[in-house]
């Protein structure tokens, strides 16, 4: 037994020289990557502003944060969630076409390939870009915002939604083809069922990000809470900062833990 314990690891591939390997490319990287690190940038003004946006957070703006007035916190987070919303279901809606095309098992393979080579450039652009090309076409505001949270989640949801539709269980739509079903009837009680939960989980978890990115986009002018914040800092109103960062944050915490309860019952059924 003893013999044959032996045999086998010797029979094994030896590891040892590619893990050594891997190690010490990712202990250089680690080393270079430390060495572009500047502290000597981590001046008394730096840390005097840190202080500040603490003391902003410990003493908030209560008016500005609970005021109902269209600069308030309480509707710039409104219009910053119907941006991500409204962005996020429009790209959910534009990436189920584009995800049928990319996929090799319900198109011919070149048309896959240039679909696919569409969505990667798509997706090679950053959020940021594309809400500076969008007010340079409409003009500042939540519209622009939108249009760039639909575009940049089309390149991640479509890739997502692809991989759904590969695994698709044909022996159901073989099942349904053999009792003489239609194509709609096939596509309806063959397909969809199959697809509608792991596409709403997608959702939901674009949603939860194009929320944090639709906060970033508000510093370039393409609508939501932003530009009041970066307006804020710029002014060194603190207690203004302090009472957008609350609202963001537990606007945040909260988006996330009823996403993350959403997404658990559907991959649940």
């Amino acid at each position: 037994m003893s013999e044959m314990i032996e045999n086998q690891f010797e029979k094994e591939p030896k590891k040892g020289f590619f893990l050594m390997s891997i190690a010490t490319i990712l202990l250089a990287a680690f080393i270079w990557s430390v060495s572009s690190i500047e502290v000597q940038s981590l001046n008394e003004s730096g840390l005097t502003i840190a202080s500040n946006i603490f003391k902003g957070l410990m003493n908030p703006d209560l008016e500005l944060l609970f005021g109902l007035t269209t600069s308030g916190v309480l509707y710039l987070l409104f219009e910053t969630i119907c941006i991500a919303f409204l962005g996020t279901i429009f790209g959910a809606i534009l990436a189920i076409p584009i995800a049928f095309l990319m996929a090799p098992s319900v198109v011919p393979a070149p048309v896959a390939y240039v679909v696919r080579l569409v969505v990667i450039v798509i997706r090679t652009v950053p959020a940021l870009v594309y809400g500076l090309m969008f007010i340079r076409i409409t003009g500042p505001g939540p519209f622009a915002g939108v249009l760039t949270m639909s575009i940049t989640s089309i390149g991640m949801v479509s890739k997502l939604y692809v991989d759904i539709i590969e695994d698709l269980d044909t022996s159901i739509l073989e099942s349904l083809t053999s009792m003489g079903c239609t194509t709609f009837e096939k596509i309806r009680f063959g397909i969809i069922p199959q697809l509608f939960s792991n596409f709403l989980s997608i959702t939901i978890y674009r949603f939860d990000m194009n929320l944090r990115d639709a906060t970033i986009l508000g510093l370039v002018g393409a609508g939501g809470i932003g530009a009041p914040l970066i307006f804020a800092m710029n002014s060194y109103r603190w207690n203004e900062v302090g009472s957008i960062l609350i609202g963001l944050i537990v606007l945040i915490l909260l988006v996330e833990f009823f996403s993350n309860k959403m997404r658990a019952r559907l991959i649940k059924g």
